[in-house]
């Protein structure tokens, strides 16, 4: 260490061994005030946050995922922008004194100039003072998630589909987390001034934002349902093969996990909660396939509708919000029934 001390190191940098030529520089990373830091994705570069304590608690050869696209690495590789340019200062400046230091056993001996020759030469060396590091200034938490097999906690700014430790998430997860995000949404419209809310009403965003909720509802159901099925049942392929999107089609889709030998989610949800769910799904078909304009296929399956064929179905922000609840309940029962 007594080599080390010729060198001047900013606060939050200092060097911690030296093998013959090669120094090893340690350079701390700020945590945020919840104990969180930031990694990047070297693939798609989007930004997560990891616990720092349970971070610094796994393996030294630990491998991330990134809990967007999935892309697996070394853990070094997932720097973040501030953080790697935090690092290059400090390396700069050592750089800068190893440099400074070299110059000085060169020509430290003509300092005072030399005298009958042609050429005069003089060099005074001058105190090197390290610049502070640049500070982490990085998105902070919204939300924690905490995966449920290792249990580590981190912070997501968009939809994920991976644990940074353990990678692919259950599919369960996903899925409540998908539901969530959709009643987030809903939370964040209604949320904003009036005047802001009239301009978008009128520009037709909660319209828009209402038949999107829908859709995602059928398609979260649709995942969970697929994958939760064939994990469950040994002969998933043939059972399915033929039937096209079957786990689009709610009625179809509880006839085969009978069929199977589980329990009937018809029974577990009751007719009303079913037939609600009946309902949410054949409004997804009408604005996916027909632009929400009722058929009489729509009217079949959705008999109270007082709407007519030809008119287009109107929305809530209600109905999408039951929607949800009743989605989080059919997971609930997909979940309990194909264990």
């Amino acid at each position: 260490m007594g080599d080390n001390r010729r060198f001047r190191m900013a606060d939050g940098a200092e060097l911690v061994g030296r093998q013959g030529d090669s120094f090893e520089m340690r350079v701390s990373i700020p945590s945020d005030d919840n104990g969180f830091f930031g990694r990047q994705c070297p693939e798609c570069s989007l930004v997560f946050r990891m616990d720092v304590q349970q971070y610094e608690a796994l393996p030294d050869d630990l491998t991330l995922w990134c809990v967007y696209c999935g892309h697996h690495a070394e853990h070094s590789e997932f720097m973040t922008e501030q953080q790697r340019d935090r690092i290059m200062r400090a390396a700069g400046d050592f750089a800068m004194q190893m440099v400074s230091q070299e110059l000085d056993k060169v020509f430290g001996g003509l300092a005072r100039g030399s005298r009958g020759s042609s050429i005069s030469f003089s060099y005074k060396s001058q105190p090197f003072y390290p610049r502070p590091l640049p500070g982490i200034d990085e998105e902070q938490l919204v939300r924690v998630r905490t995966c449920a097999d290792c249990q580590n906690n981190y912070a997501v700014f968009g939809e994920h589909r991976y644990c940074p430790v353990c990678g692919q998430l259950p599919a369960a997860s996903v899925a409540f987390d998908a539901l969530q995000a959709d009643t987030a949404r809903l939370d964040a419209l209604e949320a904003l001034p009036a005047d802001a809310k009239s301009l978008l009403r009128e520009q037709g965003v909660f319209a828009r934002n209402w038949v999107d909720t829908i859709e995602n509802v059928v398609g979260v159901v649709e995942a969970l349902a697929s994958s939760l099925f064939r994990a469950a049942a040994p002969n998933a392929d043939s059972l399915l093969n033929g039937k096209g999107a079957i786990f689009q089609r709610l009625d179809h889709m509880a006839d085969l996990i009978v069929a199977t030998g589980f329990s009937d989610l018809r029974i577990t949800l009751g007719a009303q909660s079913w037939q609600r769910l009946l309902e949410t799904w054949a409004a997804r078909h009408v604005f996916t396939h027909n632009d929400g304009i009722v058929d009489e296929k729509y009217l079949t399956r959705v008999p109270s509708s007082s709407t007519r064929i030809g008119q287009r179905l109107v929305l809530t922000d209600a109905a999408c919000r039951q929607a949800l609840d009743d989605a989080k309940s059919l997971c609930d029962a997909l979940v309990d029934a194909l264990r």
